[in-house]
């Protein structure tokens, strides 16, 4: 019989013994700052980690060039946690306490915002542990530790499940970095759905009637069409008016665009041939994702319609909604407890003063935020979120963890990024003052190391204490009308043959023979744009 107490001192040893290694490690994917899709040194790292490890990896799985999964172990239930690595577009920051950008880079370069640099770390330290404890004490045990990037546009999970990867998990413990200690409760996180809508001016002649021309080979001297840019400001305008239509009134969601390609005519009486906008929801239903999609793929038709285009819509990721399991989320919660909240070095605090003074601040004693160094209870995390929800709504905002909860029981854990104390309740620290943060040792390895002990203890529970694996999966079998394929169960959103959008124009690192540069790719090639409306 397994002997608990010692299998869980194993994993906390191994940790406290790899401190500096892995603290190295995500200083070395903090400083990559890989977008979404693009995450390739990041990716390569991990792969060459986990297989030096002894975890037999794939690279590239589900066709995500810069996803992986990585297995070991023969025999006993099969235990997940993902890792993430993606950074923000514009948001480079330096590891300094002043705005500044990365040497050489452009300032709205990417840069680790949550940062997911920690958040994958502290899963793969996890795993780590978890594996030399089930190895050093003969327990039975697999893991998988999943790659998943592009999580910033919800990309990877969707793609993952739909091509039966997460078929067969028993269970996952997942982690984000947050400005609070806890475990997510009964309120989990809602859908988010994606697409690109791509208008194209194929037939650009046909626009005038040829025999209103004064020279009728002169057409281009003519009105021209009003082609792929006018087909967007439409797009984007009309979406704006439309949003009545959308259940603006019924529950927390968010429609956000950015605009991927903004035209290719550098002739000024050519019309432009073709233009990209990306729309993202977020929604606390499925319903409620479906209804946007409808009036965002009629609002295309129409500026097509309009300025003599087609347009072709192309999903990016649609994910499902959170599931809860109470079970799990007790279990990591006393794991938690016993680990303790962060603790903020001297050079922590010392730069976070100096981040103060610059901002023209008094700085403070204790400069960090009083949630980041206390534990808050699931209970009381609950109520927080729920405080301005109606009873009906049990899902909020937008995360793709939530893939994992149709496949297996999944818990989520929260622990502190370093958050600064706010001299009064108007003041809001910028952006980049986090960024840096990020990127400092001494202020980003307390939270991280705080989730890494937790989630292995919950993990080598869930391997060896007698009933919880059972009484998770009781739960999740109860609350899905019997697992997957039951009553309740909601089967993966994207088909089993989708093509990840990893040709599509993400913003990009590209070496040229100017060196290292930020922009934007050349055109995909290969499937296109997708369906034509």
């Amino acid at each position: 019989m397994t002997d608990l107490s010692a299998l869980r001192r194993s994993a906390l040893d191994w940790i406290t013994a790899n401190e500096s290694r892995m603290s190295a490690f995500n200083e070395r994917i903090w400083h990559f700052a890989e977008p979404a899709w693009r995450e390739y040194k990041s990716s390569a790292a991990y792969v060459e980690l986990l297989r030096a490890e002894g975890f037999e990896v794939e690279a590239g799985s589900g066709g995500m060039p810069t996803a992986f999964c990585a297995r070991w172990g023969r025999s006993g239930p099969v235990l997940a946690s993902f890792s993430e690595y993606d950074a923000v577009p514009g948001n480079c920051q330096a590891v300094v306490p002043r705005r500044e950008p990365r040497a050489g880079m452009h300032p709205y370069a990417a840069g680790h915002t949550d940062p997911h640099s920690s958040l994958g770390t502290a899963a793969l330290t996890s795993i780590l542990a978890t594996k030399a404890a089930l190895e050093a004490t003969g327990t039975p045990g697999r893991l998988v530790l999943f790659g998943e990037p592009a999580e910033k546009v919800c990309g990877s999970k969707p793609v993952h499940a739909a091509k039966g990867y997460y078929d067969g998990l028993d269970a996952a413990v997942v982690y984000h970095p947050h400005m609070q200690n806890t475990v997510t409760a009964e309120t989990q996180f809602g859908a988010y759905w994606s697409c690109i809508v791509t208008f194209t001016c194929d037939s650009p002649e046909s626009w005038i009637d040829k025999s209103l021309l004064p020279i009728r080979d002169v057409g281009h001297a003519a009105a021209r069409a009003p082609g792929a840019t006018d087909a967007l400001c439409l797009m984007y305008t009309t979406t704006k008016y439309t949003k009545e239509a959308m259940f603006p009134h019924a529950g927390a969601w968010t429609l956000n665009e950015f605009i991927m390609h903004g035209g290719d005519a550098t002739s000024d009486n050519l019309a432009p041939r073709f233009t990209q906008i990306q729309y993202s929801w977020r929604t606390p239903s499925l319903p409620m994702a479906q209804q946007i999609a409808n009036v965002l793929m009629a609002n295309a038709r129409s500026a097509a319609a309009a300025t003599a285009c087609t347009a072709h819509w192309r999903w990016v990721t649609k994910t499902r909604v959170g599931l809860a399991n109470t079970v799990l989320t007790e279990a990591t919660w006393a794991n938690l407890q016993e680990v303790g909240p962060p603790a903020y070095p001297a050079a922590a605090k010392v730069f976070a003063r100096e981040i103060q003074q610059g901002l023209g601040l008094t700085p403070m004693d204790d400069p960090f935020a009083a949630a980041n160094t206390t534990l808050t209870t699931p209970a009381d995390f609950e109520a927080g979120m729920r405080h301005f929800l109606p009873p009906w709504q049990m899902h909020l905002s937008a995360d793709d963890y939530v893939e994992f909860c149709w496949h297996c029981p999944t818990v989520r854990l929260l622990t502190a990024r370093p958050r600064l104390r706010v001299p009064d309740g108007n003041f809001d620290y910028p952006m980049w003052s986090y960024n840096a943060l990020g990127g400092l040792p001494a202020a980003i390895d307390p939270g991280m190391f705080v989730a890494a002990k937790t989630m292995a203890l919950t993990l080598v529970d869930l391997a060896a204490k007698p009933g919880l694996l059972d009484a998770a999966q009781a739960e999740w079998r109860q609350r899905t009308g019997g697992g997957m394929g039951g009553s309740d169960w909601v089967a993966p959103l994207l088909e089993k043959d989708f093509v990840p959008p990893v040709d599509l124009r993400w913003p990009e690192y590209a070496t040229t023979a100017r060196g290292e540069e930020w922009c934007v790719p050349t055109p995909f090639e290969g499937i296109g744009a997708g369906e034509r409306l």
